[in-house]
């Protein structure tokens, strides 16, 4: 039943008036750094309560937080994170911790996602995150997308895979049960093994997120016919936790292009160009 997903390097040649040049790793890097930090920079204000991402590019907004602390400008602000991994980030920055048990309300959360199409609605949890991440996002009044530009498509489901965290009991019947579902029809259900916090096949054992489920990865050819659909029935099925659609949560979506220069979608800003 399980597909195993072929793995791919592409080597790049280099000629020597390149040398000076900065890698396509290097200028994703800055992109990502941009947008955590203008992320931080316009919504974040002192005595707020914050929402901290979890991955590669929300990485950078902890930490702005951390280094905006440290230096005075930001004072009495509280942070809930999204993960293990950002907690001892964020720990390490002497950035004050909270739980949504202690602070059920957030000002403000910042995190980046996978694909995002041009109604803001998003894939997340290719870090394994996504129930955390849901869990906080949707308890903030504004929740700020933070992308570079190569996570924009047309529409949700081909340029990433869908995450669904599921329960580990009877999770071989779970993956057929959501494989099966008319509004993910067409999909390939592939269960994540080895490392959660990426998508690739890197062990032998189902990927185990910070709460002690599994992930199950759900891959299209073409686009999702109808989002909102698909995130109830996911939802609605038994043994599913939940999904990686996050559908009219998205305030603004900060893009950082190659350049490290952003342009910004949603409120306050520009009409969707992709």
């Amino acid at each position: 039943f399980f597909h195993v997903r072929g793995s791919f390097a592409i080597k790049r040649s280099r000629e020597p008036s390149e040398a000076q040049l900065p890698s396509a790793a290097a200028m994703s890097a800055d992109a990502k750094k941009a947008a955590g930090y203008k992320a931080v920079d316009d919504h974040v204000r002192s005595g707020m309560v914050v929402g901290l991402g979890t991955g590669s590019t929300a990485f950078f907004a902890v930490e702005r937080v951390g280094q905006k602390l440290k230096s005075g400008e930001l004072t009495d602000v509280i942070c809930i994170p999204t993960s293990e991994k950002t907690r001892e980030q964020a720990e390490g920055l002497g950035i004050p911790l909270c739980t949504l048990n202690e602070r059920s309300k957030l000002d403000v959360a910042i995190d980046g996602a996978d694909a995002v199409d041009p109604g803001l609605s998003l894939i997340k949890g290719g870090g394994g995150a996504l129930l955390r991440e849901k869990m906080v996002e949707v308890m903030s009044d504004k929740f700020i997308c933070i992308v570079d530009n190569s996570k924009l498509c047309a529409g949700l489901g081909p340029s990433f895979p869908l995450p669904v965290e599921i329960t580990p009991f009877c999770h071989l019947h779970t993956v057929k049960t959501v494989a099966a579902l008319p509004e993910v029809a067409g999909c390939r259900a592939v269960l994540r093994t080895g490392d959660c916090s990426n998508n690739k096949p890197d062990g032998d054992k189902p990927a185990v997120t910070d709460n002690g489920n599994f992930i199950v990865d759900l891959s299209f050819k073409t686009n999702i016919k109808d989002v909102r659909a698909a995130a109830k029935a996911l939802k609605s099925t038994v043994g599913v936790v939940d999904h990686g659609i996050f559908v009219d949560m998205t305030y603004q979506v900060i893009v950082a292009g190659g350049d490290g220069s952003c342009r910004v979608a949603g409120e306050g800003g520009e009409k969707c160009w992709w």
